[in-house]
This record gives C-alpha cells, structure tokens and sequence, in this order.
C-alpha cells in the first residue's frame, strides 16, 4: 500500500508541480468571461438611466427597491468599472466583492421566483431536474412538470410558426425556447466571482500580478 502512495504522489508531483507556471490561466479565463457581461450591463444601466430608476424604485411593475437612483448608480458603476478592472485585472479582489452584492441582489430581486433555469427545458427527459426529482426534491418535481408545458407551448408556437410565417427564416438563428428567467447565470457569474475573490487576477496576466511583483522588488 505504501509503494502505491509513493508511486501516486511521485506521479502527482512529477506532472502537476509543473502547471504551477499557468495557475494564472484559469482566472484569466474567468476574467475574460465576466468583462464583457459586466461592462455591458452597467453600461446598459448608465445608457438609460432614467428608465431604470423607474424600474428599480416601482413595486407594482418594477422591483420595488429603495433609494432606487443611488441603487442604480451603484449598480451601474460596479459593474462597468468592475468589468474593466476584471479585462486588465486591476484590484480584481476588491471590485470582485461588490459585483457579488449585485449578483445576490439579482437574484434576490429578480430571479429568484422563476426558479432556477435561465432558458426553460422543454423536455423533462434531459433535463437537469431529472436527478434531483429521482432523490424526491419537491422543487425539481416541479421543474419536470413544468418542462412539459413548456415543451407543449414551444411545439405550439412552431407549429402556428410554420403555418403563418417563414419558418425557416424565423428558426435561422437558432431555435425557439422559452425564457424562464431563473437564477441560472446569476448564480454562476456569482461563483465564478467568488472563485476570483480567493484567487485574484492570476499570475503574468494581471496588472495586480505585475504591482505586486515591482512592489516586493522596491521593498526588498
């Protein structure tokens, strides 16, 4: 038993003692992820402004949060200026902090309701529910039983779709779902934030990697 440890951890070492010169891969490749949903949310938000106050502050159509202009300011200006500090990977830990707020204030505010799925399963056979529902989780019951109606009214839409309409020129770009609007990206942009907070930017391909480097030299 003890040669086969040996053996293993010799293995072990041998190949991933080597990777430690692309751990900064990794992290890029989240960075490179996130910059773009990031930028492009809160310069959605700052482009209109006004509408999403409005959004933000009504509670009978909107989400119905206080001080809703200081909560879109705030939005707006962590994830654009976030998401750029991400693309150069410049303070990644502490703008990833306050990206993480929104992501549990979208979730808590928007997507919570909608369950999990982002794009509605429209079959119950390859559904990600099915495992779940096989253990007896209530929720994931109703996610299989909610992928069939939704399968349903998407078999209904193409069907009246190529009746009605060009439905070859319609489907062009990619098929028809149906938008649930859960906590799927939210969720997943939120640990893939969080996984940045413990790592940082990376090494060699982060402006904190390179500070962080000039500045040990300065010190030493």
């Amino acid at each position: 038993m003890n040669s086969i440890v040996t053996l293993y951890t010799s293995f072990h070492r041998a190949i991933f003692s080597r990777l430690q010169y692309l751990d900064g891969l990794a992290p890029l490749l989240l960075r490179l992820i996130l910059a773009p949903v990031m930028i492009a949310a809160g310069w959605h938000k700052f482009h209109n402004f006004d509408d999403m106050v409005a959004w933000f502050g009504n509670a009978d159509w909107g989400l119905g949060l206080p001080v809703p202009v200081v909560m879109v300011f705030l939005a707006a200006f962590s994830e654009f200026v976030g998401g750029i500090a991400l693309l150069i990977g410049l303070a990644v830990r502490w703008f990833a902090v306050p990206l993480m707020v929104s992501m549990l204030v979208a979730v808590a505010s928007v997507h919570w309701q909608h369950g999990w799925f982002a794009i509605a399963p429209g079959n119950p056979e390859t559904s990600t529910a099915t495992a779940l529902a096989a253990v007896g989780i209530p929720a994931a019951k109703r996610s299989l039983e909610n992928s069939v109606g939704v399968g349903e009214r998407v078999s209904a839409a193409k069907t009246i779709l190529r009746e009605h309409g060009n439905y070859d020129w319609l489907s062009e770009k990619g098929t028809f779902v149906v938008l649930n609007n859960g906590i799927e990206f939210a969720a997943t942009y939120f640990v893939m934030l969080l996984s940045l907070f413990f790592s940082g930017g990376g090494r060699f391909f982060s402006i904190d990697d390179w500070l962080r480097r000039i500045f040990w030299k300065q010190t030493e």
